[in-house]
């Protein structure tokens, strides 16, 4: 009982998150290719923060239940770039690191609330004070992991992945069109992974989210003398 309240709490937790991170992360690639020359996704309406403009339901769905997920690809049409190569480098990027700077901007609101009711500009005397700032640092803590979480996931180089968009960029496009011929299976044999061994992967991207994440605490710690 109490595992199946603490997993309700964490869906709770994570759906506004959700609201906010994954929509960032497909605005951040529209809003690059637009800059970068690419209407495409401006046309689709897809240059927007409206978060039922990017979610995908199955991909949402498994953000929830298996604490990793994606939303709907932006699309983009490197035709548009003045240089193709490095328009799409700057493209893939633009998702993950507006994750990686909404999480820095969520520790340092979390370590500015946590100072705060340390010098006594918060009261915390009350009972209900205590659990209100409780909550709040959870729900942070989940904010910035999420997010982190999301940067590192989109980075694994398997479509429709940001990863995927990079090895297009750095590799000779021969090389790619073979490689694009299995980006289907490939993708496939993903989804299955995600699907049936969650906690595997969410291992893996623990092992590179983790130093993330003690690193933004320690600049935020330190920039604020906690």
């Amino acid at each position: 009982m109490n595992l199946a309240m603490d997993k309700l709490i964490d869906i709770i937790m994570v759906i506004p998150i959700l609201l906010i991170a994954l929509p960032f992360h497909e605005w951040a690639h529209a809003y690059v290719a637009y800059r970068l020359g690419d209407p495409t996704a401006k046309d689709a309406g897809r240059l927007t923060l409206n978060p039922f403009r990017h979610l995908d339901p199955f991909g949402t769905l498994m953000m929830l239940v298996a604490n990793v997920g994606w939303a709907r690809p932006v699309p983009v049409n490197s035709g548009y770039f003045r240089d193709r190569r490095k328009g799409m480098i700057l493209v893939a990027l633009a998702g993950p690191f507006s994750n990686l700077l909404l999480a820095f901007l969520f520790t340092v609101i979390w370590g500015l609330m946590v100072k705060l009711a340390v010098i006594g500009v918060i009261p915390v005397e009350s009972e209900a004070a205590i659990t209100v700032i409780s909550w709040l640092q959870v729900f942070f803590r989940f904010c910035v992991l999420v997010n982190i979480s999301l940067a590192v996931f989109n980075m694994i180089p398997v479509p429709p992945l940001d990863g995927s968009r990079l090895i297009s960029s750095f590799i000779p496009e021969e090389s790619y069109y073979r490689f694009a011929r299995y980006e289907q299976y490939i993708g496939i044999a993903f989804l299955a992974l995600v699907i049936f061994v969650p906690n595997a992967l969410s291992s893996v991207i623990r092992l590179v989210a983790d130093p993330i994440y003690e690193s933004m605490l320690t600049v935020v710690s330190l920039v604020l003398r906690l």
